[in-house]
């Protein structure tokens, strides 16, 4: 296992890139910890696949360093770098049986026979293919298939990190939960490094200690699924983590606070001082439907609003309210009641955040 740290990373297709706009790849610069289960989280597109290409050695950055360990591997290639990769599509020998492919990566690198029969049986056991380790692959149903693949990357414990790309697409939306749970059982069990790419935030956040957020090219937050969720780094995030996704209202900066574009609503001057020192910048507030309360009376910390509509989906819900040109959502408890009139929207400060051009303010 190793720690995979980046430097001034950076990638463009171009062979001669002018401007930001020629990045695939925008400069970054952090690590992964040695053991660590992380999720690479974005939109197709957004230079995931392109990261995951230059961690593997099958692409080499147009700028910056990759190290494995402290250790400059940048110009080695795939080979050289001890790792294994689990592609989107399984990548097995269907002539062979269950236990021969997963003992093959062993085979190939003169493991003793007695240690991969232990390896073999170990990962047989975990990833529940005992039942068929004596039947040809190619009979096997497309999730065992990939159980597989997923074994083979696993199978050898000498590997400075495993790499997963989208290893869930091609299996039935109700197995991917027990492939996940399986998938982390392993990691607990072994402490690889695993990088897993994907972009499903459920995926992503049900797996990793810490997610890695794309977005146009750009790391815009690593942090737990916590983090994530409370706390926001760019607009992106608060969008596209939680379902509904982050209320945002333009803003500007008053004298007494924040007003919200568009209304004679002043929140918290406790912002005040922050937001002037981004007095040139494009300022919303953001708040998540979780954080919005709903009165049905007037109060001192509320703001009135119109119902717009109320979806009740059985163990939570969904209110929705027009406040001046926005749109607000709320998330409400289900045995909530609901104003059937006007509502009062509660901004609660310790979860109200700020944004200065998409990023937050501390």
């Amino acid at each position: 296992m190793a720690e995979i740290e980046f430097r001034k990373l950076a990638h463009s297709y171009a062979e001669r890139p002018l401007s930001p706009v020629d990045y695939a790849l925008k400069e970054m610069d952090f690590a992964w910890q040695d053991g660590g289960a992380y999720a690479l989280l974005g939109p197709s597109g957004c230079g995931k696949t392109t990261l995951l290409n230059i961690i593997s050695g099958l692409l080499r950055p147009s700028q910056g360093r990759v190290l494995y360990d402290g250790r400059d591997i940048t110009a080695l290639s795939p080979a050289k770098r001890n790792i294994a990769q689990v592609f989107q599509f399984p990548v097995i020998y269907d002539t062979m049986t269950v236990a021969q492919n997963l003992a093959f990566p062993l085979r190939n690198r003169r493991v003793p026979r007695a240690e991969t029969q232990r390896r073999v049986g170990e990962l047989l056991d975990m990833l529940e293919l005992q039942p068929v380790a004596d039947r040809r692959a190619a009979g096997l149903t497309a999730d065992q298939k990939q159980k597989i693949s997923m074994g083979r990357g696993l199978v050898r414990d000498d590997v400075a990190a495993i790499l997963f790309d989208e290893p869930l697409t091609v299996i039935d939306p109700h197995l991917k939960w027990q492939l996940r749970r399986k998938l982390k059982e392993v990691h607990e069990r072994f402490g690889h490094t695993l990088v897993y790419v994907t972009h499903d935030q459920n995926e992503a956040l049900t797996f990793a200690d810490k997610v890695v957020v794309m977005f146009d090219g750009e790391v815009v937050q690593l942090g737990t699924p916590q983090e994530l969720f409370e706390a926001p780094a760019h607009r992106y995030v608060g969008y596209f983590i939680g379902s509904p996704g982050m209320n945002f209202l333009g803003a500007h900066l008053v004298s007494d606070g924040i007003g919200i574009d568009g209304t004679e609503i002043v929140l918290g001057g406790h912002w005040a001082a922050a937001a002037r020192q981004h007095a040139r910048s494009r300022l919303a507030i953001g708040i998540r439907p979780e954080f919005m309360g709903v009165s049905a009376t007037p109060r001192d910390d509320a703001v009135p609003a119109k119902l717009v509509s109320v979806q009740d989906l059985g163990n939570f819900k969904l209110v929705r309210a027009r406040l001046g040109p926005h749109e607000v959502t709320a998330k409400l408890p289900e045995d909530q009641p609901v104003p059937t009139d006007g509502a009062h929207l509660v901004f609660q400060p310790e979860w109200t955040k700020l944004y200065a051009d998409d990023r937050l303010v501390a």
